[in-house]
């Protein structure tokens, strides 16, 4: 049973719990699918970041559950790849309609396990919901056969086409526990692979939830399996089982991981950290990059990898500017509630605050201004902290290049587009980055010079990142490879080339032909088909 509007509306910080449709013998039913969780000893404890209150306790799966589950998984993926391309599109988009149907569920659980705002979990479930669309409709023509020109042109036949890797890993974190944590499995599965993923320990139940929907859209169990725990322990384990690894999270897990896939030469994705600019310049609508920048920076409490850290603005705009931004980030508000009647939940951990406290406490210590916030707001709970900017900061300083993933963006006076461009690129981050400009031509050629993976003209973040048919991912320290658009879906499957000849002889000398004039026959051939215009 969904809560309804009216229900979600009585839950308050004081009196928060888990939600009425959310039994225990319903929480029971969701641990059940973890694999194998009955032999494992340990438990994780995840806390409700609103209230610092326990949550359901989660069974960790151990390296030797990993193992069997990757084995379950390889017997599973002989089966499920023979399922047509149109079975495996029609599963995906029941799927869409049970989460749009459902979606308040899973809502509750995003909140409670992770504390951001409402809005910001169902953009989610609008990002889930577009993955699912598109790659049931768009899959099977990205990965279609590619008819090639063979050696012998009209002789030689050859096909490119596209086989699933087998099993793929998962590994997923816990700030967008629904995008991230399914948004990969959707192409893997109509690529024809199946998938192991290890949930983050603060949000399996979102990810379990999602897989008990897969499972009544028609999924079969082992086509998706889940385990839980440690990444030391089950992470490592997945690698070393797998065909191909997926990874999302910080920059130095991610340089480990792509180690231990690398030693057993296996297939990598990886989407890491980043420190993203955005440019103001000077011809740029303030009123609009100040509304942008707001929403790009402080959008999911600042736990985004994508989200907006530096503005970097013109100086004959700078004031203007500032006195915009600084209003619009001291007028948003900043609340824990399960309705949706706040803009900015909380940070998801002690840690996350730690993080954020230690980097604005240097910057002030080392002679940075704070223009709004820099604060924790105990009064709103635990894990809140005020949407902060600085002003004034410098290298020496952490939250120069360091992530912060939090609400704390830092402004910077430039004289150039120059200045903007050597400011924004500085670092090894190169994730995404935005430019704010009229002259949409100037601020392309802008872009071009970025490193970065993304860039969004006049939007702070979602417009790439929404782009579904589009690749997002990063440069540099920020990961390889690509998700959504067409790489999304291929880098989960191999390239093979099969060549038919059409001679009844092989290639090569022919027999009794001498080979200086088999060589020269060759050498005529090359001269004739460039003559041709044939490649």
């Amino acid at each position: 049973m969904t809560a309804t509007a009216d229900e979600t509306k009585t839950k308050t910080t004081a009196t928060m719990q888990l939600p009425a449709w959310l039994t225990t013998a319903g929480v029971n039913e969701l641990l059940s699918l973890i694999h194998r969780p009955a032999q494992a000893g340990l438990m994780i404890e995840p806390i409700a970041p609103y209230t610092e209150q326990a949550l359901p306790s989660i069974p960790t799966s151990t390296a030797e559950d990993v193992a069997d589950a990757v084995a379950t998984s390889r017997k599973a993926q002989k089966a499920w790849a023979m399922i047509p391309a149109a079975h495996k599109a029609k599963t995906m988009l029941r799927f869409h309609d049970l989460l749009v149907d459902r979606q308040n569920e899973v809502i509750d659980l995003i909140q409670l396990e992770m504390g951001k705002s409402r809005v910001n979990a169902w953009q989610e479930i609008l990002q889930v919901g577009n993955i699912a669309r598109h790659y049931a409709r768009k899959g099977t023509s990205y990965l279609e056969t590619n008819k090639v020109r063979g050696v012998m042109p009209g002789l030689t036949k050859v096909r490119e086409v596209r086989v699933a890797k087998g099993v793929v890993g998962i590994i997923s974190p816990w700030n967008y526990p629904l995008y991230l944590g399914v948004g990969d499995v959707i192409p893997a599965l109509i690529a024809g692979n199946t998938v192991v993923s290890k949930a983050d320990s603060a949000t399996a139940l979102t990810l379990l939830w999602t897989k008990k929907l897969f499972i009544e859209a028609g999924l079969p169990a082992d086509a998706w399996i889940i385990v839980t725990g440690a990444g030391s322990v089950v992470g490592n384990a997945l690698i070393d089982n797998v065909d191909f690894i997926c990874f999302t999270g910080s920059t130095a897990t991610g340089r480990k991981v792509a180690a231990r896939a690398g030693e057993r030469l296996i297939g990598a994705s990886l989407e890491l950290g980043g420190k993203n600019p955005l440019i103001v310049r000077a011809d740029a609508d303030i009123e609009a990059a100040a509304v942008g920048a707001v929403a790009g920076a402080y959008a999911n409490t600042g736990q985004m990898c994508i989200h907006i850290e530096r503005v970097l603005v013109n100086a004959a705009v700078y004031d203007e500017f500032k006195a915009a931004f600084v209003k619009a980030v001291e007028d948003l508000d900043v609340k824990q509630s399960f309705d949706y009647d706040c803009e900015v939940g909380t940070l998801a951990s002690a840690d996350q605050l730690a993080t954020v406290v230690r980097h604005v406490d240097d910057a002030v210590a080392k002679g940075a201004k704070v223009l709004t916030g820099g604060k924790r707001l105990p009064e709103v709970g635990p894990y809140a902290y005020a949407p902060t900017v600085l002003e004034g900061v410098t290298p020496e300083m952490e939250v120069y290049l360091d992530e912060t993933f939090g609400p704390v963006v830092s402004l910077y006076r430039v004289n150039s587009d120059q200045d903007a461009l050597e400011l924004a690129n500085a670092g090894n981050y190169g994730l995404s980055a935005s430019v704010w400009s009229k002259d949409h031509t100037m601020a392309r050629v802008l872009a071009r010079k970025l490193r970065s993976g993304s860039v969004n003209i006049n939007d702070s973040a979602a417009a790439a990142a929404g782009s579904i048919e589009a690749g997002m991912g990063g440069m540099g320290d920020s990961g390889l490879g690509r998700r959504h658009g067409a790489e999304g879906i291929r880098k989960y499957t191999e390239s093979q080339t099969i060549a038919t000849q059409s001679l009844k002889m092989p290639l090569g000398v022919p027999e009794g032909m001498e080979i200086a004039k088999f060589v020269k026959v060759g050498n005529l051939q090359m001269k004739l088909l460039k003559r041709l215009g044939l490649r």
